[in-house]
């Protein structure tokens, strides 16, 4: 059957690679209190593998409808913070960064150890240049990953041709 050679986490080499993983972290809040994981839970065996195999797994999403840029409300800070309390093991780094790919990203990004986990701030932050796939956003959220790794789990949001879903495929050597 055609479309059925893909590959995946299980046929890459991570160990030591910043790789960009597109995550579907769009939970339902109320209040900032998460109401819903299971969108987080999902995203737990391609994350355990990464953190497994030695990656260091840089971590986007989207969040909510913001409409004039960062909004406080629409912040993936508590997704970041269930995912820290799954992965107790795990250094998981919220980079709060209404840029996304900014100075605190890349300094949190820059002390990354293998294994360790850093969340990017809502990829929406950027409005229209993540919705209409801006080829510089895409090459910003690659070059956090020195243009080595994007893997795609976000399955929800895979038929979007957003920057953090399909533009950064350009810019990466390997894709998943």
């Amino acid at each position: 059957m055609a479309g059925l050679n893909k590959v995946t986490v299980d046929d890459i080499n991570v160990k030591g690679k910043k790789v960009l993983v597109r995550v579907d972290f769009n939970v339902p809040l109320k209040d900032g209190v998460i109401t819903n994981d299971n969108r987080i839970t999902a995203a737990l065996p391609t994350i355990k593998k990464l953190v497994a195999d030695g990656g260091k797994g840089v971590l986007c999403s989207h969040l909510g409808k913001p409409k004039n840029g960062p909004e406080a409300k629409f912040s993936l800070a508590p997704a970041a913070a269930r995912l820290a309390e799954l992965l107790p093991e795990t250094k998981v780094t919220f980079a709060a960064d209404d840029t996304v790919v900014g100075d605190n990203a890349k300094k949190a990004v820059a002390e990354m150890a293998d294994g360790d986990i850093v969340v990017l701030e809502n990829t929406r932050f950027r409005g229209a240049e993540e919705t209409k796939n801006g080829e510089a956003f895409a090459k910003e959220l690659a070059d956090l990953v020195d243009d080595e790794v994007f893997v795609m789990d976000a399955f929800g949001s895979a038929h979007r041709a957003h920057a953090s879903t399909a533009g950064v495929t350009k810019f990466v050597k390997e894709t998943a």
